[in-house]
């Protein structure tokens, strides 16, 4: 069955301001486009990886980081080899949608990214997020290290205090990292190469509404 994803962007698909705007070519502007890193060593960079629904709305929240020199959309957690974006989201191979992130922890820590994280996905659907439901759009975490774990954890349990969360528990799932497959080329970046379409899809998923619905319950 297609995805709720797919129907909203066929909807979209039909609109003659997004066909116009596809003819157009894509130019980053200032305003568009994250700040650029400064030039790290790889060897100095760090990974963390993070699924939260739809890799598309994850990417921005850290790519605005300072100390955040990329991400990458894509999938793990499965068992296929190199899987394509149509067998992950008809949800037959184990894997989730998820965003590489690569970072210099000299700048950016990881209980930053985990910050990051938590306030973009909702932690207590264990169905899905938002509008995608299934297993590949399950939330979780996927540590790299024994330090990232115990963060993690650290991170979780701190969260689980929070009286949003007494009566209705965080599912979000903590994994050791697995093999990550980066996803199609029109995936990445997508939010700035088709920020008329994103901005539909993220309106209509309701993943604005409920995410001020889920953290600033804990605020009043």
């Amino acid at each position: 069955m297609p995805t709720m994803r797919r129907l909203l962007l066929g909807v979209l698909m039909l609109a003659a301001l997004g066909l116009i705007w596809d003819a157009l070519p894509f130019y980053a502007t200032a305003d568009s486009m994250p700040e650029a890193a400064e030039e790290v060593s790889a060897a100095n960079l760090a990974t963390a990886t993070f699924a939260g629904g739809c890799f598309w709305c994850m990417e921005g929240p850290f790519d605005h980081l300072d100390g955040v020199v990329s991400t990458t959309s894509g999938y793990t957690g499965g068992t296929k080899v190199d899987p394509t974006y149509a067998e992950v989201s008809a949800g037959s191979t184990g894997h989730v949608e998820a965003v590489q992130v690569a970072y210099d922890p000299a700048t950016v820590s990881y209980d930053t990214l985990l910050e990051v994280f938590w306030r973009n996905v909702d932690p207590v659907d264990g169905r899905g997020q938002f509008c995608d439901k299934g297993s590949q759009y399950t939330s979780r975490i996927f540590v790299h290290t024994d330090e990232q774990q115990t963060l993690a954890e650290q991170s979780k349990a701190a969260l689980g205090a929070l009286k949003q969360f007494q009566k209705t528990p965080i599912v979000t799932a903590i994994e050791p990292a697995q093999t990550f497959y980066p996803a199609e080329d029109y995936h990445q970046d997508y939010y700035l190469k088709h920020p008329l379409r994103y901005k539909y899809y993220r309106t209509a998923c309701g993943r604005d509404r409920r995410l001020a619905e889920v953290w600033s319950a804990g605020e009043e």
